[in-house]
């Protein structure tokens, strides 16, 4: 008998924001519970911290290299995938699963999920005419990105809690074998949020992020014009805080509708055979380093990211599994793995049901988006992080001694054979991966150490 499969794929949830990572006050008792039946890797990384390349990872099994759906729509670049590769939905399609696809779909700007293998699309943008419907005044949007209590709805008419509603339905609708595939928009900025979660966490008990305080010396340019793009500079604190304690609630509003999912699993006893999967597409700086949102950087903030998997029987339970971990690309290998399909060969991951990658380091890679095209590529291990930045500085932090990645060590002789150590790895990576932007100009500057 075919297990079901349920995914939940969020938008910018820091690893920290769970209380099973660590999060002094923040309240996720379901994820928590996710973990705590199933597996926690705590080593889990985007593989580019971009809204719609990350989720063509995750479709095509491959790096943002590879499927060349580089940026979001509305940039320099807003090419759709080659589309030419092997997708999961299409596979688990093929396999016999009946596929649903709730939400946010970002992956093609004129093919939906039914032209995917989807036997079933719920749009996100469904939520504005069912609020309007239901007599709900819309969404407030007074205070921009930096969100505000929403005080027209209560919980249980939040786009999560609507969006919630949609999967139990699948859920109970559904045969088996189903796959069905949750994308919210949340906890994406700006976090408009109801009562009692819009004031759910007090900004006077919020502290600052590791990697706040940051003076950002000897750090590429761009990262003091973001602070200058977005009206952030000099922004201290406290002008932080409530935005950060609005963002902690939407995490806490969708755990609890998370909550509301596991339960009728439980109801209709398919707990035992539902692979259960929560993952975003990548964090949120949220004020670390003193800038919001993401882009141009690849600090942990926004490249670490919260991955638990539950599976009764198949997956070992209240395991904490330190393994590096691709997120998108090794969930696409372990979703054919568990629909008893074959992983295509063009898929760059590797299944997490043996919950051990074997890898000693990870790799990510970032080229732009609505400020301009920026090439980045990163490796990290457990000790250190190297990020090149082709056209500006490079980056070394050593995270032992500076979780927060406030010291920039490129330039530190003390440092030089581990920069020199990572860059060949990254050129490695590179060429297993055929990335287009190691060309011989750049092979040579990285090996020979011409790079700043």
């Amino acid at each position: 008998m075919k297990n079901n499969i349920l995914l939940i794929h969020t938008d910018q949830h820091r690893f920290d924001c769970m209380g099973v990572n660590g999060h002094p006050i923040l309240q996720t008792p379901h994820l928590d519970r996710l973990a705590n039946e199933g597996v926690n890797f705590t080593h889990a990384f985007s593989p580019i911290a971009v809204c719609i390349p990350a989720r063509n990872c995750l479709l095509y099994g491959q790096w943002s290299t590879e499927h060349l759906a580089i940026a979001n729509w509305g940039t320099e670049a807003p090419r759709p995938a080659r589309g030419e590769s092997a997708t999961v939905s299409q596979t688990l399609h093929d396999a016999g699963y009946h596929l649903s696809h709730i939400g946010k779909w970002h992956i093609h700007p004129s093919c939906g999920p039914l032209d995917y293998g989807y036997h079933i699309d719920v749009p996100e943008s469904d939520y504005a005419s069912w609020r309007r419907d239901s007599g709900f005044e819309p969404k407030p949007n007074t205070n921009g990105w930096h969100g505000e209590v929403d005080p027209h709805i209560p919980a249980e008419a939040s786009r999560l809690a609507w969006a919630a509603d949609r999967v139990i339905e699948q859920i109970e609708a559904a045969e088996s074998p189903f796959f069905i595939h949750w994308e919210s928009n949340e906890p994406h900025l700006p976090n408009v949020v109801p009562e009692p979660f819009g004031s759910m966490y007090s900004p006077d008990e919020i502290v600052p992020w590791a990697g706040f305080d940051d003076p950002l010396l000897g750090k590429p340019y761009m990262q003091a014009q973001q602070r200058r793009t977005w009206g952030l500079d000099g922004w201290p604190w406290e002008a932080w805080a409530p935005i950060v304690a609005r963002y902690l609630g939407e995490i806490s509003l969708l755990d609890a509708q998370i909550g509301r999912i596991l339960d009728v699993l439980d109801r209709l006893q398919l707990s035992e055979n539902t692979l259960v999967i929560y993952t975003p597409d990548h964090g949120d700086l949220c004020g670390s380093h003193g800038m919001v949102d993401k882009h141009y950087v690849m600090y942990d903030d926004i490249m670490r990211v919260p991955l638990v998997m539950r599976w009764p029987g198949q997956l070992a339970s209240g395991v904490c599994c330190d393994t590096f971990t691709s997120n998108a690309l090794d969930i696409a290998a372990t979703i054919c793995e568990a629909a008893g399909g074959v992983i295509p060969d063009t898929f760059r991951g590797t299944s997490l049901l043996s919950c051990d990658t074997g890898r000693d380091d990870i790799f990510a890679a970032y080229h732009g988006n609505q400020f301009g095209l920026y090439s980045q590529r990163m490796v990290r291990d457990r000790d250190w992080k190297y990020v090149w930045n082709a056209t500006a500085e490079d980056e070394l932090y050593h995270l032992v001694e500076d979780p927060g990645e406030i010291h920039n060590r490129a330039v530190d002789a003390a440092c030089w054979a581990e920069l020199i150590r990572l860059r060949k790895r990254l050129v490695d990576w590179m060429e297993q991966t055929s990335d287009p932007l190691l060309n011989n100009w750049n092979r040579d500057q990285l090996l020979d150490n011409r790079s700043v």
